[in-house]
């Protein structure tokens, strides 16, 4: 059973939204994955507000918007198959005690279950719009700590992460940039790398689609007031 969340799937806008690390929910037969309920809330388990801002900008943006049901400690779902953390046994110097050790069936059925499944999700509506002939921006929505592992605080409130195509990335930065009030964040602290992120290259580059891949730091849309506010925000530099 699919746990991916699809909303607007007719959405008219010419933006797609995905949003691999929607959710910190466990599937009951995983047990926790072992491990006690506040890990679960931690950035280990999700891209905290992340859903919201991706929910938010469907309805200001009429797009569909495509969210992954299961936490990314299930499996991460913006990572390519062959990646060692595509199922993490440790995150963030939390060890994952029902990641430890599986077996390649029980990798296989996650991969099929939950990664596949979303993707495919994904995969419809973006097949749809083609077929009607309907232009499409890929958007793919996160979210990053505050800081990362005790280290300095991370000063961007909104980044941008890229590949070798700018054609949207650049445009977007600078409408970000102009009012002056924000810290914006140009593949800081992360870019878009092929080898290692699935969610873009697979929809976006292969299909040769423009696209965004944007982060929102946590403390900024930690709640509803704040996502809808950056929500807004992004969906102005976008216009």
């Amino acid at each position: 059973m699919t746990l991916t969340r699809v909303l607007r799937p007719q959405g008219s806008g010419r933006y797609v939204l995905f949003c691999d690390h929607a959710s910190n929910h466990i599937p009951s037969e995983l047990k926790d994955l072992g491990l006690p309920a506040p890990e679960l809330e931690r950035h280990i388990a999700w891209d905290i507000g992340a859903a919201g801002v991706t929910e938010a900008l469907s309805e200001i943006l009429d797009a569909p918007a495509v969210l992954s049901g299961v936490s990314r400690l299930v499996i991460d779902c913006n990572r390519q198959l062959n990646c060692h953390d595509l199922i993490p046994e440790a995150s963030d110097g939390t060890v994952i005690p029902g990641n430890v050790g599986l077996t390649e069936t029980e990798r296989a059925s996650r991969i099929a279950r939950w990664f596949h499944s979303y993707h495919d999700a994904v995969e419809a509506v973006l097949a749809d719009r083609e077929s009607r002939g309907i232009p499409t921006v890929a958007i793919s929505v996160h979210s990053m700590t505050a800081c990362l592992g005790g280290g300095s605080p991370r000063p961007w409130q909104i980044s941008l992460s890229s590949g070798l195509d700018r054609t949207m990335t650049d445009p977007t930065l600078a409408a970000l940039r102009r009012p002056g009030d924000v810290v914006v964040g140009d593949n800081e602290p992360y870019d878009m790398d092929p080898a290692v992120d699935y969610s873009t290259p697979f929809h976006a580059l292969r299909r040769e689609l423009q696209y965004l891949q944007v982060e929102f730091r946590q403390d900024e849309i930690a709640d509803v007031e704040g996502q809808v506010r950056w929500a807004r925000r992004f969906a102005e530099a976008l216009g």
